[in-house]
Parts: C-alpha cells; structure tokens; sequence
C-alpha cells in the first residue's frame, strides 16, 4: 500500500514552519493560557507586590477528582503549610470552557486570580482589585 503526501500544486510541500518560534502565534493555547495567568498577577503585584512575593500561582491542566466537589472549580486557593509556601491555583480546561472568547478568557483568569488572592489574604475581592475592568 502506497503511503498518501500531501504536498501543494508543485509538489514541493510545506518547506519550514510557518511562524518562527518567536512569535506569538507558535505558542500552544497551554502556553498562551500561562501567559494570561502571568499578567493577571502582574496587574495584581503594583498593588499586592509583598503578599504575592509568598504566594505560587500554579496553573493545572483539571481539578482532582477525589477534591473537587459539584460543578467544575476554576481554582483554588491553598494556605502555607510548614513545607510549602500559599498557593493560588488555575483550572485550564474549566476556565477555557467556561468562557467564550479571548477577552472572556482574560476578565476570568483575572476573576479566579482575585477571588483566590481575596480568600488567602481574608479580605473582599473588591479590596484585593477596586476596579476589575480596567
């Protein structure tokens, strides 16, 4: 049996990448979602720079199944235990299928980074970012 190649008109096929490595548009939907939880805690530094020195903001792929309760979780937040310092952490496919579109994606990355920022200094959301859409 003859293996198929798809190849263009010419028969030359694809010949090189077709964005350099660089560019925004070579990164994978996983990477780009790292990107958005990374300039949801940069917003959050200017203001949260102390708090946020001890405090890891992991992204995971879905929530464990034995922990999470109903309903798909966005994240969580984690207290300091003696061994690891406080953490924040990002459901990607939760939030990915939750919203719709780019900026829906971004204005929820931010949401989840805030309500679990909010619940680990004991404060309201509203005091950890006064202005959400800006």
């Amino acid at each position: 049996m003859a293996t198929i190649r798809w190849r263009d008109r010419r028969g030359r096929g694809l010949r090189g990448p077709l964005v350099p490595p660089a560019t925004p548009l070579s990164l994978t939907r996983s990477e780009r979602f790292d990107d958005l939880v990374g300039s949801a805690v940069d917003r959050l530094e200017r203001r949260w720079a102390q708090e946020l020195g001890s405090i890891d903001v992991i992204v995971e792929q879905v929530p464990d199944p034995s922990v999470a309760g109903p309903g798909a979780p966005l994240g969580r937040s984690e207290t300091a235990t003696g061994e690891r310092p406080a953490r924040i952490v990002v459901y990607r496919r939760a939030v990915e299928a939750r919203a719709r579109g780019d900026r829906a994606r971004e204005l929820l990355v931010h949401h989840v980074v805030v309500e679990a920022l909010a619940e680990l200094l004991g404060v309201d959301p509203e005091t950890v970012d006064p202005d959400p859409d800006d």
